[in-house]
């Protein structure tokens, strides 16, 4: 009998999926455990395995187009099958689309009783034609001054010719005056990925329903300016970067206040004894967060790594679920592109989000003198429903004692 082939769940969050690729044509022969199709999720794509053996029969969803999960994409089964029952029924018991739900629903009944009087038929009035402007197409023009208009994004209406007979010719393009010319509009419209459709949803979500608040500290980083250049020296070539230091110090404060380390669930406000730090990581699509599990109990070299190595898969497409799953804290660092200050969305469902800007040199105040200084500033996202302004204030408190005073932060663990 032929097996339904249908639009896997690849997360937590997906709601549809398009093929990227197929990797079998129909005809071809599968064998279970074959790589069928590439399929892109909101967050990654992945490589979809048979579970079935048999001959590709059906192929219900091209590559580039998507469908909802559950949704009929192939069919397998033994060569010269019949497969439209199969279908039917498949695509019968496949859940709609919420457009089409809509669609679907029965429109207002009208009433069937006849009117009184007889409706009278409306006669159509007469429409005055207003003037229709000229055509690019129907004016004079040589095909090299048509072809150089185009390239500049011209306008040929308010160009009069100096050719025969009224001609637009070459000459009259490269002496238009630019700025009284009016300018072609153009715009191009590129089709949403389902990775930014799951972002936007996600983070309206979040921006509309957690009442967020937040919390900005400045911070004196002479002392981890001097760490990091030690700590790369010694430990050459392994580098590791100002977030990384960030994400360790973020995970022993929040080790000492499980409040922040809390997420809101609706009926429950969930505690969590593991730390889990996700790291915001830009792709060309928007955003993905990987996760550094149990942050806390890493050295910082483990750290750098896990991040460079996530940060490699992320541009590339090759997340796993298990790799953005799980998060108790998230950090958004845009200090590398010279940002100093910013406001983060919390990142369901963590109840704070860590913003962290560029280290920055300014005249600052030390024993009464004025010296050059290495500041940094962070500000906490909080949801209001976890967590208050207090216990945001006492976990930056903790977090600045780790990250000014990098040593006691060393002195936990080797690095």
């Amino acid at each position: 009998m032929a097996e339904v082939i249908k639009m896997p769940k690849l997360s937590d969050t997906m709601e549809e999926g398009v093929i990227a690729t197929w990797q079998k044509k129909v005809g071809d022969q599968v064998n279970a455990g074959d790589v069928l199709a590439e399929i892109e999720s909101d967050k990654a794509t992945m490589e979809f395995e048979s579970f079935h053996a048999g001959t590709l029969l059906h192929i219900e969803i091209p590559a580039g187009k998507s469908t909802h999960v559950d949704g009929v994409i192939a069919i397998i089964g033994e060569k010269g099958e019949d497969i439209q029952a199969a279908l039917k029924t498949a695509k019968e018991e496949a859940p709609a689309k919420k457009e089409d739900k809509a669609a679907a629903a029965p429109a207002k009944q009208e009433s069937t009783s006849t009117p009184a009087v007889a409706p009278v038929k409306a006669q159509p009035r007469p429409v005055e034609k207003a003037p229709v402007a000229s055509d690019d197409s129907r004016m004079k023009i040589s095909p090299l001054a048509k072809k150089l208009a185009e390239e500049r994004g011209v306008s040929l209406r308010s160009i009069r010719g100096s050719g025969e007979n009224g001609r637009i010719v070459k000459r009259d393009i490269e002496n238009a005056n630019l700025s009284q010319v009016p300018q072609i509009e153009r715009h191009r419209d590129v089709e949403i990925t389902q990775m930014r459709k799951t972002i936007a949803r996600r983070l309206s979500e979040s921006k509309f329903t957690a009442p967020h608040f937040y919390l900005t500290i400045d911070l004196d980083m002479d002392r981890a300016v001097d760490a990091r250049k030690a700590i790369n020296e010694a430990i050459s070539p392994e580098k590791i970067s100002f977030n990384d230091l960030v994400i360790k110090a973020s995970a022993i404060a929040l080790k000492e206040h499980p409040s922040v380390n809390a997420g809101w669930h609706g009926d429950f406000i969930r505690y969590n004894e593991h730390v889990h730090i996700g790291v915001a990581v830009a792709v060309d699509e928007g955003l993905l967060v990987p996760v550094v599990r149990h942050a806390d109990g890493k050295v910082l070299t483990q750290i750098s790594a896990e991040v460079r190595d996530y940060a490699k898969r992320a541009k590339t497409k090759k997340l796993q679920p298990e790799d953005w799953q799980g998060n108790t804290f998230t950090i958004s660092n845009l200090g590398m592109f010279g940002i100093e200050e910013f406001t983060a969305i919390i990142n369901p469902p963590d109840s704070c989000i860590m913003a962290v800007g560029s280290i920055r040199q300014e005249p600052v105040v030390k024993d009464g003198e004025v010296k050059v200084g290495n500041r940094m500033k962070v500000t906490l996202s909080c949801d209001h429903r976890v967590v208050d302004g207090v216990l945001g204030a006492q976990f930056l408190e903790t977090f600045r004692k780790y990250i000014e005073n990098p040593i006691v932060l060393l002195g936990m663990s080797s690095i």
